[in-house]
């Protein structure tokens, strides 16, 4: 039997995952990664720590399960997308990692626009302070001496990838993040590149996700009880690798990831860019296709918000919400726009902040939980709604992350979308099984698109609750009209 790992590299934490050729986790190993917020609004993180990380838990695999990282074939990777690694000569980062969910480069948003207005239409949508290319022009401007010293651009998971097998490079889809490619032809664009302030000398040479990207550096095949020659893939960005990890890897099939964010990933054939509703579009890990992705900036941070204002587990919310439902109907609770880090799409609003109307005296914390599941599931539908305006194909949905363990909330998305929603097995692994597979179809070529597009078991299928949807989109209208901003 061959063993394939897959890494995410997340915001949060950093996972392996042993898999066997079936898709099944076998072992698995996690730490946690700490968030660096020096300053209102700054998100940043050190690349040596999740090297160390990494490093850490394969010794941990290596003494729990020697028999298991023995018969390892492959590794690939999955990371969080948009931050800039900036490397010098050593490969040693010039500069910390400035995160997705940073919002330091509002005003260079505004500046890269105006150098180039259809930027939208040729990268992967309008200019965002998480994307990188906003990012290289604010440190031009307050630490030009970490631009001056680094000779590569890199994104996170290929900053682990350099240190697994020494070679410098990057793939299409974390690419696709830095506002630096032309994302229908999946090259670097001279032009954006120019408007960034950056050199094409300076950027990695690209391969598709399931390539192989190297060798596992024969030290830490010694290090780790692996067998001489262990290839490593390319990888991909989190969001598509979550969603090769349910199959969502032809057009019409859907990833709803709703974790710390939430993204609803769809598969089209077609590159359908929707930058007027800052839906970001980009070439897929799945060679030949294209992934439409609907970003929800708090998912379950804001539930995690809520439980600490009042002092109640998340769990726990989400079932008193459940059973507030249940006993009183949905009439009659407060709406809210949950968005405590800002809202991308539809609206392109980092500045907006979370709004709750409709408050009275009545009403505790049961109500105030429901509010937050409804808004956030208002926020995928906006996203759903603007990304078929545009000719996205949804039709076949699997739900990822920690919120799918509420059924009740999985189902407000489901009665809004009007379609089943299916929840996999391991389904909150589903990025690390997605780079397994990466790695997989890196070692059987002749097998890749089978390989990618095999579906996972399913725990359960969530149904639209009928009963529910009138109300529902009743209540949309008024979410819609709530304010972003105080005033």
């Amino acid at each position: 039997m061959s063993v394939f790992a897959g890494i995410d590299l997340g915001t949060s934490g950093i996972k392996i995952a042993l898999v066997d050729e079936a898709g099944s986790c076998l072992a698995s190993a996690a730490r946690p990664s700490p968030v660096d917020t020096p300053h209102p609004g700054w998100s940043q993180q050190d690349p040596e720590e999740w090297w160390r990380l990494t490093a850490e838990i394969f010794v941990e695999l290596a003494a729990t399960q020697r028999q298991l990282m023995a018969r390892l074939q492959a590794i690939s990777l999955s990371g969080h997308m948009l931050g800039q690694v900036l490397i010098d000569a050593d490969d040693r980062p010039t500069t910390p990692c400035i995160l997705w969910n940073d919002q330091r480069a509002i005003a260079e948003c505004t500046e890269l626009l105006t150098r180039v207005p259809d930027i939208g239409r040729r990268t992967n949508g309008q200019p965002d302070p998480g994307l990188t290319a906003p990012k290289l022009l604010w440190l031009a401007e307050h630490d030009p001496a970490a631009l001056e010293r680094a000779t590569l651009l890199l994104l996170p998971k290929d900053f682990v990838r350099l240190k697994l097998t020494g070679e410098r490079a990057s793939e299409v889809t974390d690419a696709a993040g830095t506002m630096l490619l032309d994302c229908a032809t999946a090259s670097w664009d001279d032009e954006l590149i120019a408007a960034a302030g950056w050199d094409r000398s300076r950027l990695p040479h690209l391969l598709q996700s399931c390539d192989p990207a190297g060798q596992l550096r024969p030290d830490l095949c010694r290090r780790w009880s692996c067998p001489p020659t262990v290839i490593v893939a390319a990888g991909s960005g989190d969001n598509y690798a979550g969603a090769i990890g349910v199959g969502a890897s032809l057009p019409g099939r859907a990833a709803l990831s709703i974790g710390t964010s939430g993204v609803l990933s769809a598969v089209d054939s077609t590159f359908h860019p929707a930058p007027q509703y800052a839906i970001l579009t980009t070439p897929h890990a799945a060679p030949d296709t294209f992934l439409s992705m609907a970003v929800v900036m708090s998912a379950t941070q804001s539930l995690d918000w809520l439980s600490r204002l009042t002092s109640t587990p998340a769990a726990e919310l989400a079932t008193s919400a459940e059973r507030r439902i249940a006993e009183g109907g949905i009439e009659g609770r407060p709406v809210a726009r949950p968005s405590i880090t800002g809202v991308r799409a539809p609206d392109a609003r980092p500045d907006a902040s979370a709004v709750f109307a409709g408050i009275m005296a009545v009403h505790d914390k049961a109500d105030l939980a429901y509010a937050v599941l409804e808004g956030v599931a208002f926020q995928f539908y906006d996203g759903m709604q603007a990304q078929l305006s545009v000719g996205v194909p949804i039709d076949d949905i699997m739900a990822i992350g920690g919120g799918t363990r509420s059924t009740f909330w999985t189902a407000l998305m489901a009665t809004l979308f009007d379609r089943q929603i299916a929840v996999p097995t391991d389904g909150s692994i589903a990025a690390c099984l997605g780079a397994a597979r990466l790695a997989q179809a890196a070692t059987t070529p002749t097998d890749r698109n089978t390989i990618l597009a095999r579906r996972p078991n399913t725990i359960t299928t969530v149904e639209p609750a009928t009963a529910w949807r009138e109300a529902l989109l009743d209540r949309f209208e008024a979410y819609r009209n709530l304010p972003f901003t105080p005033g």
